[in-house]
């Protein structure tokens, strides 16, 4: 009873710990965000490097002695979100990560000493706290409810993350270790008694294979949206929906986490050479077969956790986590920098280059992986090899597995709990008066101007404006700085959508995502030309509105510093409107003055309207359309989820086979009572609106003949 309940508690910490990592870059990157560039904060990614201190003697001998003091460190991460200012609530994050890193360090180092099997059910729980923390997105669509960005008003469970920390933590400071009836359990056991019997392992390997295990831990399988995300590449959909798929990479992991101790076949060859492969498609084939690649790489990078562990605790500490942690952020940069080369220092160098960051995490994976196979893989004299790598108690290892694949039916469960609302049939609005409502929102990685995440007012706000069709800029998060999530799982799933969500995070953009009330008949996703600036991004859907085609468009320009690129990029758009034979949405961020060169390129060589041409206030956003009645438009206030305001049109679609070359644009400005209700925009934006939002600027919404 006492075991298990220790192994619980290691499990909620192990989970503690992949919280706390994950939720590093998403807090870090709040201030990059708003600085448009380098902002000083970045340094707190180096909180992961407490390790190194492990080479001092009396505080490895401290930590040895109070495994209680790196642990209470890590819960300085969760308890982060009682800090209102995002200043303060970095500094907690950064404590807790430089705490859970010690502890996990410590711990390695600690029970490879004892020897006693103790190691070997570190190494399990930290693996099975994984599981549990991906299962838990699951339910809560790929958001962790203890991350310190989340709070009690969009989801959270961070009181109750923090006391079943509490009682974890008070379950390690009360723990009792008997050293000497351990090593008595692991004799009987077979394991060796002591780390002497153990071979030491080439500590750089060892290192470098560890950094990268994290890394692809982290940056691929922290959630089991992730996989799916890469692979997808638009309608009609070939690749895997999040929901129920996701489950598989969940069911991949504890596969391959329940297989590492079979230690020559994890790490031979033979089975790297496989997952090579996967991860080759991983990242160059679209849909299924970039999924089926993914689930091989993750069983694979499962499979060797435990061996490259076991190599990393029989080095010295100091150094090897030293260069392990230093990888892993070399890493880390560099899978921002694929993306973000545009305000970076050397960012051309990585720009674009994603194989690149594929190929060095596999090679230093199994630089790692040799390293831990010479080490615990032996050839006795005239015997065949064997692995002589602990493998702890057979109560420890039931129980691993018991919890881990526990986790896995969880994960299953929470998929079908979420299909019914995943695949149900959107309803437009409005269908009788055949309208559509397009609006375009720039909404700054679901990251709100406090650090919360937003996707609860966000949701609020669009199920006040009643769009049809809505893009969302800036839109993806699947990257370690945005906290690999997929926050449009959550507003199709609660407001009835079909959702695309854009470019693939392996296609190098910002993001940007539909969601639709009407079937997405085909969707192309355009990488814009971008020969200097930031790779710019555009959905080109075609939807069934009723029963008849109409094209949209949602679109994110390069930056004001790249004339050059954002000439190119409009005139590419121009060209795909133009040469549509259906009627045209356009609804995008272009980053221009009304009437000036890029706003002609669009809009003439285009052959759309622009929604309202009296409308000089326009910078970024802008909506054009042809082939349809123009009824309304308006704009509507950020509030304080992000910088850019909502701007939304309503349309009035022809009938099926109708002749649209008469529908010619008036100019002509109409009361409100012209159209009947049905047409109208809503009016709880009036006056002073609801929750920040309200219809500004020209203070009302208008209305066209």
């Amino acid at each position: 009873m006492h075991s298990a309940r220790h192994f619980l508690a290691d499990a909620y910490l192990a989970f503690v710990f992949w919280t706390v990592l994950t939720s590093l870059g998403l807090c870090i990157w709040y201030f990059p965000l708003w600085h448009m560039g380098i902002s000083g904060y970045e340094v707190a990614l180096f909180a992961d490097m407490a390790p190194v201190l492990l080479g001092i003697p009396a505080l490895r001998r401290l930590l040895r002695r109070h495994r209680g003091v790196s642990a209470a460190l890590s819960l300085a991460g969760i308890a982060a979100y009682a800090a209102a200012r995002p200043e303060r609530r970095l500094l907690g994050v950064a404590v807790g990560t430089a705490g859970a890193m010690l502890a996990l360090a410590s711990a390695l180092y600690e029970d490879r000493v004892a020897g006693s099997g103790r190691l070997d059910r570190a190494i399990q729980a930290w693996e099975a706290g994984l599981l549990l923390s991906v299962a838990l997105r699951m339910f809560f669509q790929t958001n962790n409810p203890v991350w310190p960005t989340m709070n009690a008003a969009n989801g959270g469970w961070n009181k109750t993350g923090v006391a079943l920390a509490l009682l974890a933590l008070a379950d390690v400071v009360t723990r009792r270790s008997d050293e000497q009836s351990e090593a008595r359990a692991a004799k009987r056991a077979d394991l060796p008694a002591s780390a002497s019997a153990q071979r030491r392992a080439a500590w750089a390997p060892a290192g470098l294979g560890f950094g990268a295990l994290l890394f692809a831990l982290h940056s691929l399988f922290s959630d089991s949206a992730i996989v799916g995300r890469w692979a997808w590449d638009g309608y009609p959909a070939t690749g895997p929906a999040p929901v129920p798929w996701g489950g598989l990479v969940l069911t991949a992991l504890a596969a391959g986490f329940s297989a590492g101790h079979r230690v020559e076949l994890a790490t031979g060859m033979l089975w790297w050479g496989v997952a090579s492969a996967g991860a080759c498609a991983l990242t160059l084939a679209p849909g299924w077969a970039g999924f089926a690649g993914g689930l091989v790489l993750a069983a694979y990078v499962a499979s060797v956790a435990r061996s490259i562990l076991h190599a990393v605790a029989r080095s010295p500490p100091g150094r090897t986590f030293l260069v392990g942690v230093t990888w892993y952020n070399v890493l880390v940069l560099a899978h921002v920098w694929v993306v973000a080369y545009e305000f970076v220092p050397g960012g051309p160098l990585l720009r674009e280059r994603t194989w690149v960051v594929m190929l060095a995490t596999m090679l230093t994976l199994y630089a790692g992986v040799r390293a831990a196979r010479a080490s615990l893989v032996a050839r006795p004299a005239g015997a065949r090899r064997m692995a002589v790598v602990p493998a702890g108690p057979r109560s420890d290892r039931r129980r691993a597995r018991a919890l881990g694949w526990t986790a896995v039916v969880l994960g299953w469960g929470a998929m079908a709990l979420r299909l019914p609302a995943a695949t149900r049939t959107p309803e437009p609005f409005h269908a009788p008066e055949r309208l559509i409502t397009a609006a375009i929102w720039t909404v700054h990685f679901d990251l709100d101007n406090d650090m919360w995440l937003a996707e609860t007012r966000i949701i609020d706000a669009v199920r006040d404006l009643q769009p049809d069709v809505m893009g969302f800029l800036e839109s993806d998060t699947e990257r370690i700085i945005m906290g690999q999530r997929d926050w449009t799982q959550r507003v199709s799933e609660e407001l009835g959508y079909y959702v695309d969500y854009g470019p693939s995070p392996r296609k190098h953009t910002w993001g940007c995502a539909m969601i639709s009330k009407f079937p997405i008949v085909n969707s192309t996703h355009h990488l814009l030309p971008s020969p200097v600036g930031e790779l710019a991004c555009a959905i080109h859907a075609t939807l069934d509105v009723h029963g008849r085609p109409v094209d949209v468009i949602i679109s994110h320009n390069g930056q004001e510093e790249n004339p050059l690129d954002r000439r190119l990029q409009t005139t590419e758009l121009a060209r795909i409107m133009r040469e549509s034979q259906n009627p045209f949405i356009f609804t995008g961020y272009v980053v221009t003055k009304p009437h000036a060169e890029n706003y002609r390129i669009l809009y003439d060589q285009g052959r759309i309207h622009d929604i309202d041409p009296t409308d000089s206030d326009r910078w970024c956003q802008y909506i054009g359309y042809r082939g349809l009645k123009r009824v309304g438009y308006a704009r509507v206030s950020r509030g304080t989820i992000t910088d850019t305001e909502i701007q939304v049109g309503k349309f009035a679609v022809p009938l099926p086979g109708e002749d649209i070359s008469a529908w010619k644009p008036s100019y002509n400005r109409v009361d409100e009572a012209h159209y009947a209700p049905e047409y109208h925009f809503p009016k709880v934006f009036r006056g002073k609106g609801v929750r920040g939002h309200f219809y500004h600027v020209f203070k009302e919404p208008r209305y066209f003949d």
